[in-house]
């Protein structure tokens, strides 16, 4: 896997209101599937879908006890995802010429 497609599985987490809301819920503390799956209007197959990605993401966490898995926001991961935003949003501070436009002087 190239490193845009691991920045494509971050960025992915927050791409869905029904992950935003799970993000939501999370701030609160750790969560038991249980617990979501009763506040949101979401299937079993569904929030384990929606959970699936926001782990594989690194954004959230989850251990198991019992039947149940527990989430909860991962703070290395919401760092890193902060990072990463502001990595790819931040104009380098070198500038590099175009050597498309430098060609067509």
């Amino acid at each position: 896997m190239n490193i845009y497609e691991e920045h494509a599985k971050v960025f992915k987490a927050f791409c869905d209101e029904k992950r935003l809301r799970i993000l939501e819920l999370l701030r609160g503390g750790e969560k038991c599937a249980c617990v979501l799956l009763e506040q949101l209007e979401l299937g079993q197959s569904g929030l384990s879908y929606h959970m699936k990605i926001l782990v594989e993401s690194g954004v959230v966490e989850s251990r198991q006890e019992g039947k149940w898995t527990h989430y909860k926001i991962s703070e290395q991961g919401s760092t890193y995802a902060e990072a990463l935003l502001k990595e790819l949003t931040t104009p380098n501070t070198v500038t590099e010429k175009d050597e498309c436009c430098e060609t067509n002087r």
